[in-house]
C-alpha cells in the first residue's frame, strides 16, 4: 500500500477559527478526515502532521523516503514565502511534493505572492479552499495509478 504524507505548516491548527473570511470554517481535522477517506477509497494510506516548527517539518521531509512515502502534499503556510531551509529539504529528496494553499496567494498581500518552494515542487494548487487539498490528492492517485500500469 502506497503511503502519502500530508504536511501542514504554522497556524493551520487554527483553521476553522482563524480569519474565516479568508480560510473558511473548515477545521484541520475536517481536512485530514476528507483526505483520509479519499486515500482509503483509492487504497492508499495517508499520514498527517501539523507543526508550527520549521525544523520539525524539515526533519519529516528529509525522512520521507526512508519512511516509505510515495508523495508529500505540503501546505507550508507562511514558510512558503521565506523558508529556504524547507525549499532545500524538498530539493534534496526524491519524493515528489505538491504545494497547496487554501487561499490564492497570488491575489493576497504582495509578500505572499512569491513561493520560494515552488521551483522545487511538482506543482502548486492554490485558491480553492479545501478543494486545493482534494485536487492534490486526486493528482497523487492518478500519478500512482499511472506508475502501477507502467
Amino acid at each position: 500500500m502506497d503511503k502519502i504524507l500530508v504536511l501542514h505548516g504554522p497556524n493551520l491548527n487554527l483553521l476553522g477559527t482563524r480569519e474565516p473570511e479568508i480560510y473558511g470554517h473548515t477545521t484541520l481535522e475536517d481536512i485530514n478526515r476528507m483526505l483520509d477517506v479519499r486515500a482509503r477509497e483509492a487504497g492508499l494510506q495517508a499520514d498527517f502532521l501539523q507543526s508550527n516548527y520549521e525544523g520539525k517539518l524539515i526533519d519529516v521531509i528529509q525522512q520521507a523516503s526512508a519512511n516509505g512515502y510515495a508523495f508529500i502534499i505540503l501546505n507550508a503556510a507562511a514558510y512558503t514565502h521565506y523558508s529556504i531551509a524547507i525549499r532545500d529539504a524538498i530539493a534534496a529528496i526524491t519524493v515528489p511534493v505538491i504545494e497547496v494553499h487554501l487561499s490564492n496567494i497570488h491575489t493576497r498581500e504582495k509578500f505572499r505572492h512569491q513561493s520560494v518552494i515552488a521551483p522545487v515542487v511538482l506543482g502548486q494548487i492554490c485558491g480553492f479552499g479545501v478543494d486545493s487539498y482534494m485536487a492534490a490528492m486526486e493528482i497523487v492517485i492518478c500519478r500512482l495509478r499511472r506508475e502501477e500500469k507502467a
